[in-house]
């Protein structure tokens, strides 16, 4: 049996903020906004050629058992990308406030791309969820 993962719930403040942030500004594909009973509202938004999407959600009950995450508090959800420059360039040309490319060296964070799988940039949505993106040598059905 496969586990896939597929909604990673995203915890915002203002959901027409972030949706539009996501589509407008991240490229996220916008997959649903419905009210799914009075007052519970669900966006979910898929990135670009990505399996798995994220969701926000208002006015829902935390499932039984489950905490709550305070918005802005979700951190290092991780994206790949095949040619991260590329990725920047849209990001940046859209409005995003994107760190420079960055690669882990002898020191610690060094600017610049470093070798395979060590290329890495990130940027935050308006709560301050944190994204980072990756750089992989290949598309993941050909890895």
């Amino acid at each position: 049996m496969n586990w896939t993962l597929e909604v990673i719930p995203v915890p915002v403040t203002d959901m027409d903020l972030a949706k539009a942030f996501y589509t407008e500004k991240a490229g996220f594909r916008l997959d649903l906004d419905d009210e799914v009973a009075p007052g519970m509202r669900i966006i979910q938004l898929t990135p670009p050629g990505s399996r798995c999407s994220i969701a926000m959600l208002q006015g829902m009950p935390a499932f039984p058992g489950e905490k709550t995450m305070a918005p802005g508090t979700l951190q290092g959800l991780q994206v790949c990308v095949t040619d991260i420059e590329a990725a920047r360039e849209e990001l940046a040309g859209r409005g995003v406030a994107v760190s420079p490319i960055r690669h882990v060296g002898a020191t610690g964070w060094e600017e610049g791309k470093g070798d395979t799988w060590n290329s890495f940039m990130s940027f935050a949505d308006p709560d301050g969820n944190g994204w980072v993106i990756q750089e992989a040598p290949s598309e993941l059905s050909e890895r």
